[in-house]
């Protein structure tokens, strides 16, 4: 099954929401990078949020950063989404490996450590929206959570899970953004909050089989749901090798000059899908041939 995202809406209007199955964005990841089980847990769960965050954002141009950066071994992890669902991802340490946390499971928190998180929404005005929060838990739902509240003032609940299969691949990804409007009745609220409370785990609910239509459906159990929108989502990079030979023209005549005088081959690598990129001396020539 393709990954996707649903956008609802439920109560009358009272609650909007979002879930998403993104299990072959975050192998494809996972892929990519060849990160560890907790790295690949860390990026899925950011990336399944990017996702749901990106398709939340009206402009075919938007774009939208969310960046952690945390004291864990780790270092950072950094996604970009668009509002048509296409999503990519890195991590500053893709081989990072701790021992489980408490209960057994992949230490994201461990992982990430104390630190914040930025949200940057690029909707093509004069300068971009730059939110930042401190990390409440660094397991990452819970952070989005307490950043919508108290950057966007909109109650939110937040649940994001990543289940690895035995050989490090990716068994299950997914997750909810569910968000409250100002003009929510006490009632939907209490109702919504007893709905959340039950909720263990996202993972648990995905190796149940839940897609991202029921899982909205256990989400908001007791709620009249409307399903208004699914699209498509894909870990997808824009990268390219003409793009990075811009970058290079960035970089001025005087350091392209004494990169030709070193003799070598140049290999660029994208941080956000592990491509390599190499320049012969030839190339690097004809580039500064370009260059003003």
């Amino acid at each position: 099954m393709k990954d996707y995202i649903i956008r609802a809406t439920a109560a009358q209007n009272q609650i909007r929401a979002f879930g998403a199955v993104t299990t072959e964005v975050v192998e494809t990841a996972r892929r990519a990078h060849n990160t560890s089980p907790v790295a690949t847990a860390a990026l899925g769960r950011l990336l399944t949020a990017g996702a749901m965050m990106g398709v939340m954002m009206k402009g075919e141009k938007d774009i939208l950063t969310l960046q952690i950066h945390g004291g864990g071994p780790i270092k950072g992890i950094t996604v970009t989404a668009d509002s048509k669902g296409r999503v990519k991802g890195y991590v500053g340490n893709p081989n990072v490996c701790i021992p489980a946390n408490s209960k057994g499971k992949l230490d994201v928190a461990g992982a990430v450590g104390v630190g914040f998180m930025d949200v940057i929404k690029d909707m093509g005005l004069k300068e971009p929206y730059v939110g930042q929060v401190a990390l409440q838990t660094s397991e990452i739902a819970e952070d989005l959570t307490y950043y919508f509240a108290t950057s966007e003032q909109v109650p939110s609940a937040v649940g994001l899970g990543v289940l690895m299969n035995k050989d490090n691949t990716v068994r299950q990804a997914g997750g909810f953004i569910v968000q409250l409007m100002p003009f929510a009745e006490e009632a939907t609220i209490k109702r919504l909050e007893e709905n959340i409370q039950k909720i263990t785990s996202v993972t648990s609910l995905l190796e149940e089989g839940h897609t991202a239509e029921s899982l909205l459906n256990v989400v908001l159990d007791g709620f009249d749901i409307e399903i208004n929108d699914r699209v498509s989502t894909e870990f997808y990079c824009n990268c390219s090798k003409s793009r990075v030979e811009k970058a290079l023209i960035s970089i001025g005549r005087k350091d392209l000059n004494e990169l030709i005088q070193e003799g070598k081959d140049v290999e660029l690598n994208c941080h956000f899908c592990n491509t390599n990129y190499v320049f012969t001396v030839e190339e690097l020539k004809e580039i500064l041939r370009r260059c003003k």
